[in-house]
């Protein structure tokens, strides 16, 4: 058999990137395709996000590098917000590349959980969405929301507008046995998939290509910890360019201190809590995710900017607490994650806090100086938004700050999908 490939245009693509939560959705549209993706010259046309879903929705819009644009408006649902974010794309935007929802050439998700089924970013049909929902147990509070997101999504364009899924958990596939799996009867994992998942994975896998780009290696040469630190915070272990271990788990709930979930704890402590408190193990559930982490030990905020504040403006002892267990537990599983690895080139932190908190970044690292790092003090506390070494150049274990781009990954991946679908679509198979 030959396949002969006919030639076709390399066309840039208008791609609306959505992520949509309980009552909200975040939105960018991104102008790429294979040749911009090469010289990373992708364009950011608009980018926003609707809060408030189901009453007066506030609305945040902005084009480029334009002042941000706010404004409300009911929007009952989903599918109103994108009616609603079209119809001002065409009639208030004045964007020059779209006239028309025809103009929106493709849709991409983001999808919390894919399971085992999906492992990489897929073209979504109608095999793929009934896939989801069997995923939907996995992430309860997520997939059924990403899933209403990719049917307004259809409502509003149509089936010709291609939608592609881009999936948290994907990067996260090739973690091996040892590390996915829980020390539990192993009958729960082959009849129930009970194993680590992981999560933050379009944003581990962005600033890991980044940090490769940045220092021209191969997948190959890339042995890296990854912290992704914000409200929710994770970190992974990448050797040879892939994931080995990562700190969050079945749920999100495992692994790092965050923002309001406890990361890692004594499972007894689940009965335990339902016990003293007279509780039903659901509100301990909410207990751990929402009303614990930093919220939970300095009974301030799980808010990092307002617990730096507290412990250096006024001396809090709860606000010094939250941060120091908050950088412990960090730092302790740099170190397992190092010797997990066999070693590391490099630590690279993103997220709202590893790219814009330099102090934590440093209380992180301090102790980490036997495995040969040396923080740049000067250089880790410049507050520019770019990607930048801010450690010694005789430093053996490098510290990266990379602003990670999970949306432009999405976009990247929806129309490396569709590009692909299209160029299949023009070969023709020959004896």
């Amino acid at each position: 058999m030959e396949v002969v490939a006919l030639a076709r245009a390399s066309l840039a693509m208008n791609i609306l990137v959505l992520n949509a939560g309980s009552s909200s959705l975040k939105f960018q549209l991104i102008a790429t395709d294979s040749d911009r993706i090469r010289m990373d010259q992708d364009q950011r046309l608009l980018r926003g996000e609707f809060e408030s879903i189901g009453g007066e929705a506030v609305i945040t819009l902005q084009q480029g590098r334009q002042p941000r644009q706010r404004l409300t408006a009911p929007i009952p649902g989903i599918p109103d917000a994108l009616k609603f974010l079209v119809c001002w794309m065409i009639e208030q935007a004045g964007l020059p590349q779209i006239s028309s929802s025809a103009d929106i050439h493709a849709v991409g998700h983001r999808v919390v959980h894919g399971g085992e089924r999906f492992t990489e970013s897929v073209l979504v049909t109608e095999q793929v969405v009934k896939g989801l929902d069997e995923c939907a147990n996995l992430a309860p509070l997520h997939n059924p929301i990403n899933i209403a997101g990719i049917r307004a999504a259809r409502e509003i364009f149509g089936t010709d507008v291609p939608q592609v899924a881009v999936f948290d958990t994907a990067f996260h596939h090739t973690l091996p046995e040892h590390a996915y799996l829980y020390a539990i009867p192993y009958d729960l994992y082959s009849h129930h998939h009970i194993r680590r998942y992981g999560f933050h994975g379009t944003s581990h896998r962005y600033v890991t290509g980044r940090y490769r780009k940045i220092c021209g290696l191969t997948s190959e040469q890339t042995h890296v910890v990854s912290l992704h630190l914000g409200n929710g915070c994770s970190a992974a272990a990448i050797r040879g360019g892939r994931s080995v271990d990562t700190s969050m788990g079945m749920t999100p709930l495992e692994g790092l201190v965050m923002g309001t979930r406890s990361g890692d704890l004594d499972p007894a402590l689940v009965s335990i809590l339902a016990d003293k408190l007279a509780i039903p193990v659901s509100e301990v559930d909410t207990l751990l995710n929402s009303q614990s982490g930093l919220l939970g030990i300095s009974g301030i905020s799980g808010d990092m900017r307002a617990l730096l504040e507290e412990m250096n403006q006024h001396a809090n002892p709860r606000a010094r607490l939250a941060i120091e267990i908050f950088c412990y537990r960090v730092r302790k599983y740099v170190g397992a994650f190092v010797a997990a690895m066999g070693g590391a080139d490099a630590i690279i932190f993103t997220g709202g806090i590893g790219e814009n908190a330099p102090e934590i970044r440093a209380r992180i690292c301090q102790g980490l100086e036997w495995m040969g790092l040396s923080l740049d003090a000067a250089k880790n506390l410049e507050n520019v938004d770019r990607e930048r070494l801010v450690s010694q150049p005789t430093s053996r274990l490098a510290v990266y700050v990379i602003p990670t781009d999970e949306e432009l990954l999405i976009a990247r991946d929806t129309a490396t999908c569709v590009e692909g679908q299209q160029l299949a679509s023009t070969y023709a198979i020959t004896p």
